[in-house]
């Protein structure tokens, strides 16, 4: 019996409703949940319905990631009303398009990560061992959630790192707790301690579709490259890109394309996966949202097409393999089929392969490649070591073989970026690196003739909007938010 009312948990865990208010959800460790967890096995069924919480419509698997790039300026709209268009116009108030789906979505997960370390704890004080893989996944991916919420509303660590971050909550919450934001450096304080934590509870080996120790690290290199810690984000991105026995490595430019017809590539050091009838988001998936209008099914709306600046990166060189993964949009009529904007990632290829699973939309998250650390490896060694820089960016650079490879004297930050936007694009990062840089984010308005009426043509983080608000919602159900709403929302 024990056995099954855990896997009962864990699908309660997955399929409970994401829409509700932070205060109004009653987590699983309510009641007698304490006794659910008595195995290594026990909490493994527990981490796997968290990784499951993760994929949701409104985290990674599809809002989050259309977030960064939508309002990041790589992706624009053809047409309004086809939905999601606040992402890309800015159109949220604490009351209208607040997009707290995120809020609650993540602390959501928060709170079952949070009963599954509590579980855990108890039962290593009564000496039960055999704990420490699930202890140190449900760690980093606490880690995870808090930084995803952080940047979401937050400002960036070298802006003003006193300013108001979000709540941090490590414990069960009692009925009447109203937990208030704390500060962008405890927030990032808790992360890290979370992190470090867990390094040494984690596996090396490759893990498919959890978290291993090599996931704990691509995430430390991520946090520390925010926080304008150079030194340690080279550490830990030098430490996956010569971890011994090559456990993961770039994909060449012949393999590139296919391997996102793939489960666990060689690259891939974190996925989350998705599977049919369980958490396939089908027409709601990303790789929907992704295709050009009525490619595959009528319900194709062709919600977002990357920006024609987008186009002039890669049009730096025709023969960059990345093409491979686009497809023509609907932007260009005549001559038709020429303005290849539609992103097939999450497709698996443009013919809608997916990833070797019955459902072309039932294609695992991609949360961190081994892509990333490099490029974090050259802007992190750059201002020391430019030639080393160079090397590092020239190992992604290479898939435009008809570029000049960076040198010492030509590296440059902005180059750097560029090589992001190209290797990383729908993979949930362009907006977040154009603010941590101090960058402006320029739109591509034309494109769908869209008024922007909610943000100018050109912003950068002084916009307040670049923050998200805390809805209304929240601050009815905790009334102490109301005094720390994000400037410009009160």
């Amino acid at each position: 019996m024990k056995k099954i009312n855990i896997f009962l948990l864990g699908l309660f865990i997955i399929g409970l409703s994401s829409c509700k208010k932070f205060l109004d959800i009653k987590p699983s460790n309510s009641g007698d949940s304490d006794l659910a967890i008595q195995t290594p096995a026990d909490a493994q069924v527990m981490v796997n319905g968290i990784m499951r919480t993760m994929t949701s419509a409104d985290y990674y698997g599809r809002n989050f990631l259309l977030y960064a790039d939508a309002k990041g300026g790589d992706f624009t709209i053809f047409s309004q009303g086809r939905g999601l268009d606040g992402l890309y116009t800015f159109n949220h108030s604490p009351t209208t398009g607040s997009n707290s789906g995120f809020w609650s979505q993540i602390y959501y997960s928060i709170l079952q990560t949070n009963n599954l370390l509590e579980n855990i704890n108890k039962l290593e004080a009564s000496g039960a061992t055999g704990f420490a893989s699930a202890k140190g996944q449900a760690l980093t991916a606490r880690a995870i959630m808090y930084f995803d919420l952080v940047r979401l509303y937050g400002k960036s660590y070298d802006d003003d790192k006193t300013s108001f971050g979000v709540p941090i909550v490590l414990t069960k919450l009692t009925s009447d707790a109203q937990p208030l934001r704390a500060t962008v450096e405890q927030n990032y304080t808790q992360i890290l301690k979370d992190l470090k934590d867990a390094a040494p509870l984690l596996s090396k080996a490759k893990a498919k579709g959890y978290i291993n120790y090599y996931g704990n690290l691509a995430t430390q290199a991520r946090v520390y490259l925010y926080m304008k810690d150079n030194v340690n984000s080279l550490k830990a991105a030098e430490e996956i890109i010569n971890a011994p026995g090559s456990i993961y490595t770039l994909y060449t430019n012949a393999n590139w394309v296919s391997s996102w017809t793939t489960e666990a590539g060689s690259e891939s050091i974190f996925e989350l996966g998705v599977v049919p009838l369980e958490n396939d988001l089908t027409t709601g998936s990303l790789g929907f949202y992704h295709r050009r209008k009525a490619h595959g099914a009528s319900t194709a709306l062709g919600w977002f097409t990357t920006s024609d600046y987008f186009q002039t990166r890669l049009k730096q060189d025709p023969a960059d393999v990345r093409w491979g993964i686009m497809s023509y949009d609907e932007a260009v009529t005549a001559p038709i089929n020429t303005r290849m904007g539609a992103l097939y990632k999450y497709s698996g290829s443009v013919a809608l392969a997916g990833d070797g699973k019955a459902s072309p939309t039932a294609v695992n998250i991609k949360v961190i490649r081994l892509s990333e650390i490099y490029l974090i490896a050259a802007e992190a060694v750059l201002p020391t070591n430019p030639a080393q820089a160079a090397i590092y960016l020239n190992a992604i650079r290479k898939r435009s073989p008809n570029l000049a490879a960076a040198t010492a004297a030509t590296v440059s930050i902005d180059m750097i970026l560029d090589e992001r936007s190209k290797e990383l694009v729908g993979e949930g990062h362009r907006f977040f690196d154009m603010i941590r840089l101090n960058k402006s984010i320029t739109f591509n308005d034309e494109l769908g003739s869209i008024p922007a009426t909610n943000r100018t043509k050109t912003i950068d983080r002084t916009f307040f909007k670049t923050r998200l608000p805390i809805s209304q919602a929240e601050i009815n159900a905790n009334p102490g938010l109301k005094a720390q709403q994000n400037q410009g929302y009160q």
